[in-house]
């Protein structure tokens, strides 16, 4: 009996694979617009330009509850471990983007809110995620980019 060769193509070719491909060109075309955005500081715009702001810190901007959130929440949502979150509100903390403070509902605890920097941030980042849609169906048609949209929500819930 003869064995058949394993075909591996389907590895680079299935749609998990191109789920991911997506995403991180999304996530790096947000980041390219939000280091041009003028709401962006100078600072965060050359992070973000030589890929010191990558798209674990978008977590915080897509997770992050307006009023703030717990550590153990902010984690949860974005589906990280609470100390690979805290490292990251640690450097959005350096950068002025968050703020740690009590919780008034448990002395234990502490919220982290944006800051006034960071709420720039937060504005500049839906102006990108706008605009990045906006090139998708630009790119593969209002059609497509709604089937997938649709798509993506059923599969998602």
């Amino acid at each position: 009996m003869t064995e058949t060769p394993l075909n591996n193509s389907w590895r680079q070719a299935h749609l998990g694979h191109w789920l991911a491909q997506a995403l991180q060109r999304f996530d790096a075309r947000v980041l390219a617009l939000m280091a041009a955005n003028e709401r962006v500081p100078l600072a965060l715009a050359n992070l973000a330009a030589h890929g010191h702001l990558t798209a674990a810190h978008v977590h915080i901007t897509r997770h992050l509850a307006l009023q703030g959130s717990r550590l153990t929440e902010l984690a949860l949502r974005a589906g990280v471990s609470k100390q690979a979150m805290g490292k990251l509100v640690d450097q959005c903390e350096a950068w002025g983007l968050v703020t740690r403070s009590p919780d008034a509902q448990d002395a234990r605890a502490r919220r982290v809110e944006f800051t006034p920097v960071g709420l720039n941030w937060l504005q500049a980042f839906q102006e990108a995620v706008l605009q990045t849609e906006d090139e998708l169906r630009a790119a593969v048609g209002i059609e497509v980019a709604t089937v997938i949209t649709l798509g993506l929500e059923v599969y998602a819930a």
